[in-house]
């Protein structure tokens, strides 16, 4: 069972997650549910260091772990991902659990380029 602290802690994790700082940002997406094998597509409307939103018509599960992938132009960015929320018919909010090494400098830049250009 788990205790009253340990349940605060992951509450106060999820509302730092949902009130950082967000930016308009539209890159293709896709995800992948591991454990059913199901895919959804769509497109971010926003996205923050921790985390981004994915319009999208056919949602995942809240809960679900995902393997993502977001692409704009040339550049991708992987990372394995949890869905916090899920709003019927619009999308779904996505939080980064693992950036993909690769893609972290590209994730990084994205976010450097959205700060500059407010």
């Amino acid at each position: 069972m788990e205790s009253d602290s340990g349940k605060r802690a992951k509450e106060s994790a999820v509302r730092d997650w949902r009130y950082s700082i967000r930016y308009p940002f539209a890159a293709d997406a896709e995800m992948l549910e591991l454990e059913s094998g199901s895919r959804a597509r769509g497109v971010t409307s926003d996205r923050s260091l921790g985390g981004c939103f994915v319009c999208a018509r056919c949602n995942l599960e809240i809960h679900a772990r995902v393997r993502g992938t977001l692409k704009q132009g040339n550049k991708k960015v992987k990372m394995l991902a949890v869905v916090r929320v899920v709003i019927p018919q619009v999308g779904m909010g996505v939080e980064f659990l693992d950036i993909d090494p690769d893609s972290n400098a590209t994730r990084l830049a994205w976010i450097e380029n959205l700060r500059k250009s407010r």
